[in-house]
C-alpha cells in the first residue's frame, strides 16, 4: 500500500528499510518518491579438492568459481572446506514521478570481492557497489551490467556465476539508449595487458575512448535471442617502453529457449579479439606487449549450455557445460597462458516455501595451460536462500 507519511513516520521508515534484513519486499513513498526494498540474505558452504595444489586463505576462487585460479602443476593437498554469507545482497529501488513520466535509480551491493575480512574470528566483510544507475525514458546511465552480457541466459546454479569459462561478464559505468528491440552503449574502458615473454598482469587505465556496444533482442513465444557486437581499443602507455594502442571487436549470442511447459535451455557463445576482461572473468588478457613495444589483441572464444528441468512444484535441476578457449602467440606471452578452461556441474534445488530454497551442487572444472599443464577441481557446495 502506498501511503503519505510524517516526517517522523519517514525516519523511522528509513531506519527498518536499512537495518531489517527479514523485512518482505515492499514499496513504500517518502515524498512523492516510491522506495522498494529487496535483496537476498544465502548461506553458503562447499567443500573443494584440487589435483594440483591448493587455493591460498582469502583467495577468491574459494568463494566461487574463477576458471583462471583452478591450480595448476602443484601437488593435491586434499580438500578444503569453506563456508560464507558474502553473496547475500541488498537493493534499493526508487521511482519518483517527474513532468508526466517517471526517474528510477537503483543502488545494490553485496560482501564478495572485497578486501578485507577473515574466517578467524568475526568473518567481516566490506560492502561493494554492485549497480548504481538512473534510467529515464530511454536512457540508462550508470553502473550496472554490460550491454554485451544478457543476464537472462545464465543458469541458476548455486555458484556465484555457473557458466563462468563460457560467458561475458562485467558491470562497469556506462550510458546506454534503447530503442525498441535495440540498445547502444558507451561504456568505461579498460586495457589488461601480458608483458612481452608473460608475467603479472598489466591494468593499463590508459584508455581515453568508451567501449562502444550494441545489441539486438529477438522476443517470441518460444524465448529470446540476443545478438550483441563490441568494438574497444586496447591502450598502454609506459612512458618510452610502450606508447601504442590496438582496436579489439568481438560477438556474443546468447539465448534462453523454452522446453515444454516449465523447462528451459539456456546458451552462450562467443569470439572475439581482444576481448580480455570481458571473457571468463579475465581468463586471458586483452592484448600482449611485443619485442619492439607495440600491442598485439588475443583471441578468444567460449560457449555454454545450461538445462534447466523442473521436477515438480518443490524441486528442479540444472546441468550445465561450458568451456573456454584462447589463442596466444606463446612466442609474445610464453607458456604459461591460458589455453583452455571448462567446468560442468550439476544441481538439486528444493523450494521450501516462496521465499526459502535449499539446494546442493556438485561441479568439476579444468584448466589447462600453453605448456601442456593442467589442474582440475572437484566441489560440492550446500546453499541455503532466502530471498526478500
Amino acid at each position: 500500500m502506498i501511503r503519505k507519511l510524517t516526517p517522523l513516520s519517514k525516519a523511522v521508515g528509513i531506519a527498518l528499510l536499512v537495518g531489517a534484513a527479514s523485512f518482505q519486499s515492499q514499496a513504500e513513498t517518502f515524498g512523492g518518491t516510491s522506495v522498494k526494498y529487496s535483496g537476498y540474505i544465502k548461506a553458503d558452504a562447499m567443500f573443494s579438492d584440487y589435483s594440483d595444489g591448493s587455493l591460498g586463505s582469502g583467495n577468491l576462487g574459494r568463494d566461487f568459481y574463477i576458471p583462471s585460479l583452478t591450480p595448476v602443476g602443484g601437488e593435491s593437498e586434499g580438500a578444503q572446506f569453506d563456508a560464507h554469507g558474502r553473496q547475500s545482497r541488498f537493493r534499493l529501488t526508487t521511482t519518483t514521478p517527474v513532468d508526466g513520466d517517471s526517474v528510477t535509480g537503483v543502488i545494490e551491493l553485496d560482501f564478495l570481492v572485497t578486501p578485507n575480512g577473515n574466517e578467524r574470528i568475526s568473518n567481516s566483510y566490506t560492502p561493494r557497489i554492485r549497480h548504481a544507475f538512473i534510467s529515464y525514458k530511454n536512457w540508462t546511465v550508470g553502473q550496472t551490467w554490460t550491454t554485451f552480457m544478457d543476464t537472462s541466459a545464465l543458469p541458476e546454479t548455486l555458484d556465484f556465476i555457473g557458466s563462468t569459462d563460457g560467458i561475458i561478464f562485467a558491470r562497469q559505468m556506462l550510458v546506454k539508449y534503447t530503442s525498441g528491440s535495440w540498445e547502444f552503449a558507451l561504456e568505461n574502458p579498460e586495457s589488461t595487458i601480458t608483458p612481452f615473454g608473460g608475467g603479472g598482469r598489466i591494468v593499463a587505465d590508459d584508455n581515453a575512448v568508451p567501449d562502444l556496444v550494441a545489441r539486438y533482442t529477438h522476443k517470441a513465444d518460444w524465448g529470446h535471442i540476443k545478438v550483441a557486437g563490441l568494438v574497444r581499443q586496447l591502450s598502454y602507455n609506459n612512458n618510452d617502453a610502450v606508447d601504442d594502442t590496438v582496436s579489439s571487436a568481438g560477438i556474443s549470442v546468447t539465448g534462453k529457449v523454452k522446453v515444454g511447459k516449465k523447462d528451459d535451455i539456456r546458451f552462450s557463445v562467443f569470439t572475439g579479439s581482444g576481448l580480455g576482461r570481458y571473457a571468463a572473468l579475465n581468463a586471458q588478457n586483452g592484448g600482449v606487449i611485443t619485442a619492439d613495444g607495440q600491442l598485439e589483441t588475443i583471441d578468444s572464444s567460449g560457449f555454454a549450455i545450461a538445462y534447466r528441468h523442473v521436477w515438480n512444484s518443490k524441486w528442479r535441476s540444472n546441468f550445465t557445460y561450458s568451456a573456454y578457449n584462447g589463442d596466444a602467440d606463446t612466442a609474445l606471452t610464453g607458456v604459461g597462458a591460458i589455453k583452455s578452461t571448462k567446468s560442468m556441474r550439476a544441481n538439486l534445488l528444493y523450494q521450501v516455501n516462496s521465499k526459502i530454497m535449499v539446494g546442493g551442487e556438485f561441479a568439476i572444472a579444468d584448466r589447462e595451460l600453453e605448456s601442456g599443464a593442467d589442474g582440475d577441481m572437484n566441489r560440492l557446495q550446500f546453499s541455503m536462500k532466502y530471498a526478500f
